[in-house]
């Protein structure tokens, strides 16, 4: 039963226990507090609460042992102590002095005395204590040194923080007991310096934490009163980082910095800075939100010491370390900005302060010039103060890179002296060309371009940006301020290649490339492209070529792609077929047609054929060609004409007999439309009528002539039919003795070409065309023969002449009726006076004419030459004065 009753009383005391630390628990500030702890046997002046006297009777033997035991000045010695001896801990700070200490009188209530701190800093045991969370809102830090006096610091140092992390807000009705506070062990260091950590998750950031300390040192345990906290209260950020300096466009010293983390509160900066310069020094401590600050008045030669902290913009919060110490010094010459980079077109300026040794060069007094070898003119200065002066810079051109130079370098100089520094000017031309198409299925579209024109740029990141309307383009693209980067790949051909996969048919895509540079972004004119305008169509199938029968012309077929649906135009390039095809073009408007017919002019060639589409509103890209179509060689028509076609006549006297042999050449492809299975002569006699001849393939055939008058025609026949034109030829015994060529003359130009003239004598007869045999004299040579029209009188015979041969040529009229008399000659002409003017006629002026043409250098020489070898240079013993009155027709004879 007594067992019972104490239990009960234990736990009542732990109630009142909890009770009294969570009401009475101290909030901890953002900024260090203290703890101090002295022995209850140490007499110090209490300010009791109202309704409690000095020497009260509530107050136990023990509490009266405190109040009667005299201050000890110089110090209680831990060591001494016995192990039940009591400490009451109190907190306090610099910026409230007094501690409250917590008593419990004999009936287990709890009263509160405020005391000085004073006595505790002076008699007892002291900690420095400052509370965190981590910037990365993960971790509540506690930071404890200790400030014990000489005869504690050779003992170990312990401390423990108990603590339990509510769910509710301290309003809360339900309070923790005593056993549910959670424990960790702090890292303690040798210098007595002790850092405790709580995980806090995210989710409880704005519950109130409850805990309390249990330090141990030297053998004596403290607890220190409870003490409470919002962790969303007590955020310390990390320190900012990325700390620098630079000068402005404008003049201006920037300091700037970013935090290190993301924070879910805006925070709020303390930049420290002082200024050491040749006219004034000044300090300045300044509270701004963003993360940076401009500080004006800048001069050359100047120096500046800065640090930046952090801390939580609106509510509490803990003040972060200092950022470490960053110095600045401006140079002599201050250039704003120091470095500019444009594009080709615009209009900038440079601004400068010029310090000579000591002193500030008037702005009046300074030039500009660009890459030390070119004076800018004073047209394009500006006096913006007695300091600062300006250049500006119209309508500026792309730089050209000088080596390993790829910018202008601009000085600004006093008068004639310049400094070696100077700002860097870049013009970068960036209209870059962006190309799209869009495949035959409609599913991606392919955009490339060339980064050749910002090649020169070190150091720069080219990136195609695009925004993606919802329908079509505007009039003028423009660059949206809301865009997206696309990823690019560098193909083999220095063009860079982005898809765009699924797409959009019809909206519009705004795309420009961005030059990202330490120097700042460019962006190149925008253009907008739309799917569905440029798709570069797949190729028409099923190409198919042939040389129509009977019609004759080229016949091409195709089908067309699937996509897209739009009307089509097609495009036919054909061309003899071989390793280099000369092609020709040939257009198809009407988007129903898959098939079209054109001429040609070989019909019996082999053609290769392809066909290519593209959208009819001109929209778009040719599609490729399509695999070429080829024609196979067939016959299409019957032969134009039949063979050309001689005849050799030879007699036997003895029989009494002649026969005939008719010669004829195969027919070429052209004529004969495209090929000759036979050939079938036809005879017409008067006795015998009409007859036929199949001689299949061969060239010649021989037959009797009996008649007086046998007429035969060669026909040529092919798949199709015969032949539909025709020559005939008549051998007439009458007719063969009609004479009707009175001369023929033979003149050899050279070894392969001789040349021939004749007269002819009036005719009753139709003339249709000459005949022309030649053969070598005395020789059983193949006798050589063409036809030539009736309407010539002079003809160049192409052979291969021997000079030492002797050529019979003979010349046959062939009339309607019959083959006429021939006229033969066995010999070039030579001795008649006028065959050679006729010679001259016909071989000298066309020799000279090529000689002048070839020989132009040596003209004179070789018109001397050309007339000895063809007699110019032989007098006419006629005109002679020693031979006139002489007959050179009658022979003498000199003994």
């Amino acid at each position: 039963m007594i067992w019972q009753k104490f239990c009960v009383a234990l736990l009542h005391w732990e109630f009142i226990y909890v009770i009294t630390a969570f009401n009475l628990a101290y909030p901890i500030t953002p900024w260090k507090f203290k703890l101090s702890c002295m022995p209850s046997n140490t007499t110090y002046d209490f300010l009791f609460p109202p309704g409690i006297s000095k020497n009260t009777s509530n107050l136990n033997g023990h509490y009266e042992a405190v109040v009667e035991t005299k201050l000890n000045s110089s110090g209680t010695y831990l060591s001494n102590l016995s192990s039940r001896t009591t400490f009451h801990c109190c907190f306090w700070s610099e910026e409230d002095k007094n501690c409250s200490v917590y008593e419990d009188d004999i009936e287990g209530k709890a009263f509160v005395a405020t005391v000085n701190s004073l006595v505790f800093q002076q008699t007892g045991a002291n900690w420095n204590i400052q509370c965190w969370m981590k910037e990365d809102l993960k971790l509540f830090i506690c930071y404890i040194e200790s400030l014990f006096k000489n005869p504690f610091k050779n003992y170990d140092l312990k401390v423990h923080l108990l603590y339990v992390l509510l769910d509710l807000l301290e309003e809360s009705p339900l309070l923790p007991q005593k056993g549910s506070f959670q424990i960790v062990q702090c890292n303690c260091s040798v210098h007595e310096c002790c850092e405790c950590h709580v995980p806090v998750p995210t989710a409880k950031l704005n519950n109130t934490l409850l805990m309390y300390l249990k330090i141990t040192s030297g053998g004596v345990i403290f607890h220190s009163p409870p003490m409470s906290a919002q962790p969303i209260n007590v955020v310390k950020p990390d320190p900012p980082l990325g700390l620098r300096m630079e000068i402005t466009d404008t003049g201006s010293l920037k300091i700037s910095w970013s935090s290190p983390t993301l924070v879910p509160f805006q925070l709020q900066y303390q930049v420290k800075y002082s200024e050491n310069s040749t006219k004034n020094m000044r300090k300045a401590d300044e509270i701004v939100s963003a993360t940076s600050l401009l500080v004006d008045s800048v001069l050359p030669g100047s120096s500046y010491d800065v640090k930046v902290r952090s801390k939580r913009l609106d509510g509490l919060g803990i003040w972060s370390d200092w950022s470490a110490l960053l110095t600045f010094t401006t140079q002599d010459v201050i250039y704003f900005p120091p470095k500019i980079l444009t594009t080709v077109g615009s209009n900038i300026s440079f601004h400068c302060i010029y310090k000579n040794e000591k002193k500030i060069v008037s702005s009046k007094k300074i030039v500009w010039w660009l890459n030390l070898a070119e004076k800018i003119p004073q047209s394009q200065y500006d006096v913006v103060d007695d300091h600062i002066s300006k250049v500006t810079f119209p309508n500026l051109n792309a730089t050209k890179p000088r080596g390993k130079f790829t910018y202008d370098a601009v000085y600004c100089c006093n008068e004639q002296e310049c400094h070696h520094r100077y700002a860097e000017l870049y013009v970068i031309d960036v209209n870059i060309n962006i190309s799209c198409e869009t495949d035959g299925y409609l599913t991606k579209m392919t955009c490339r371009w060339s980064p050749n024109a910002i090649q020169s740029l070190a150091g720069s990141n080219l990136q195609l940006r695009y925004h993606r309307s919802s329908l079509y383009c505007s009039d003028v693209p423009s660059i949206h301020p809301v865009s997206e980067p696309k990823d690019c790949h560098l193909q083999r051909d220095g063009f860079y290649e982005c898809i765009f996969q699924p797409i959009f048919l019809l909206s519009g895509y705004t795309m420009w490339i961005r030059i990202n540079h330490t120097l700042g972004s460019l962006d190149s004119p925008p253009a907008c492209v739309i799917p569905d305008s440029v798709v570069k169509p797949l190729p028409p199938s099923s190409v198919k070529a042939e040389i129509t029968v009977k019609i004759g012309l080229l016949k091409v077929s195709w089908e067309k792609p699937v996509f897209p649906e739009n009307n089509l135009q097609f495009q036919i390039r054909y061309g003899l077929s071989g390793k280099q095809v000369q092609w020709k073009i040939f257009e198809v408007y009407d988007a129903k047609l898959k098939s079209a017919s054109l001429p040609v002019p070989d019909l019996c060639a082999v053609y290769t054929v392809q066909v290519r589409c593209k959208r009819l509103d001109g929209l778009g890209y040719w599609s490729n060609w399509s695999t070429p179509a080829h024609t196979v060689v067939m016959d299409v028509k019957v032969p134009i004409r039949g063979p050309e076609f001689w005849r050799i006549i030879s007699e036997d006297a003895t029989k009494k007999e002649r026969n005939v042999t008719l010669l004829w050449k195969p027919l070429m492809k052209n004529d004969s439309l495209c090929s000759v299975r036979r050939y079938v002569i036809e005879h017409r006699t008067s006795h015998s009528g009409t007859w036929s001849e199949d001689v299949g393939n061969h060239t010649r055939l021989t037959f009797r002539w009996t008649e007086q008058a046998h007429s035969v025609t060669v026909l040529a026949i092919n798949s199709i039919g015969a032949s539909s034109a025709n020559f005939n030829l008549t051998f007439s015994r009458s007719i063969s003795k009609v004479n009707v060529v009175q001369s023929l003359s033979a003149y050899p130009l050279n070894s392969s070409c001789v040349i021939l003239s004749w007269m002819l004598s009036p005719s009753d007869y139709n003339l249709m065309y000459f005949i022309l045999e030649w053969k070598i004299l005395n020789e059983d040579s193949e006798i050589k023969w063409l036809r030539i029209p009736s309407s010539v009188k002079k003809y160049y015979v192409h052979d291969h002449f021997i000079p030492i041969e002797k050529y019979q040529f003979s010349l046959y009229p062939i009339f309607t009726e019959g083959v006429g008399k021939p006229k033969i000659i066995n010999s070039f002409a030579q001795d008649d006076e006028k065959h050679q003017h006729d010679a001259d006629l016909y071989v000298i002026v066309p020799i000279i004419i090529s000689s002048s043409i070839l020989l132009l250098g040596t003209l004179s020489v070789s018109h001397q030459r050309m007339k000895k070898l063809f007699w110019e240079d032989v007098p006419n013993p006629k005109n002679c004065s020693w031979a006139q009155g002489l007959n050179f027709q009658k022979r003498t004879d000199i003994l």
